[in-house]
């Protein structure tokens, strides 16, 4: 009997060793890629920038990125102020007022996971025919925020359900012992706590804004000018896409691509001090 359990024992540690090694394998081969991929970018981006990269007005013989850059503010900005609070209340109103047993929670949660899963050219033939031509919004910077704010919108609500869900329930029976209300409790203590994963979804949003192309294609058109809220306007993956299709301009698409990196990190660094500050505060 000892002799089967040492054999049984031995076996798991031989498959937990097995396990392990994979999983590094796995991280450092994904570490591998990230780093080649970032040292590619940046070899072949660095050394074509030039002042006419970042002149204020874009030529045909400049490539400049400035209009792509400032609507690509824009974009992130437009789509976020539409899909963040609908998230975000729409979140809390599935962790702190619904039940999980109710069949129309259920099926709010499969619809957004189902959503999450669309491919993103389907946004962009729903957002030409919906916005554009049925709102007759045309090709704009409106109808561009409103197709990637639906895109974002599952991604912010069930990653703001999962942080809200991880605050532990003694914060919420602290709460109401000291006799705050529901409201109260929500927006003093369970937010609060919850803040960090709740911009990690917020992120991952401003993400999939910044280096979407196919969906906004369709919605918000690929004028290179600075553009409004109905008019047409390229963002910078959009820009970058312009340019390398053309093959004229390969040098700007990939020093455009330097700066579409550098903006990503950027808003991610920047999110995570705002995070602490606030979990501090």
């Amino acid at each position: 009997m000892e002799t089967n359990k040492i054999t049984v024992t031995y076996k798991k540690s031989r498959f937990s060793k097995f396990l392990t090694a994979i999983t590094w394998v796995a991280a450092a081969i994904s570490m591998v890629v990230l780093v080649f991929l970032v040292l590619f970018v940046l070899i072949q981006g660095v050394g074509n920038f030039s002042p006419d990269l970042f002149a204020l007005e874009y030529t045909s013989d400049n490539g400049s990125l400035m209009p792509a850059l400032f609507n690509t503010v824009f974009m992130v900005i437009l789509s976020l102020i539409i899909a963040a609070p609908l998230g975000i209340f729409a979140a809390i109103f599935l962790v702190e007022y619904s039940s999980s047993t109710n069949k129309f929670i259920t099926v709010i949660r499969m619809t957004a996971e189902t959503l999450s899963g669309i491919p993103s050219i389907v946004y962009g033939l729903f957002g030409m025919l919906f916005f554009s031509s049925a709102l007759h919004w045309g090709y704009s910077m409106l109808s561009g925020a409103f197709t990637m704010a639906i895109m974002i919108l599952p991604l912010i609500m069930r990653t703001s359900e999962e942080a809200l869900m991880a605050v532990p329930d003694s914060y919420r029976e602290g709460s109401f012992g000291l006799g705050a209300g529901k409201l109260r409790t929500i927006f003093r203590i369970i937010l609060p706590s919850a803040v960090p994963g709740i911009l990690s979804g917020v992120i991952l949003g401003i993400g999939r804004v910044v280096g979407e192309t196919a969906a906004l294609m369709f919605t918000a058109g690929t004028v290179a000018d600075y553009a409004g809220f109905l008019d047409s306007g390229r963002t910078l993956a959009l820009h970058m896409y312009v340019l390398s299709n053309e093959g004229l301009h390969m040098d700007k698409a990939y020093a455009t691509a330097v700066i579409l990196m550098v903006l990503v990190l950027g808003i991610n660094a920047l999110s995570g001090l705002v995070a602490k500050k606030l979990t501090k505060g």
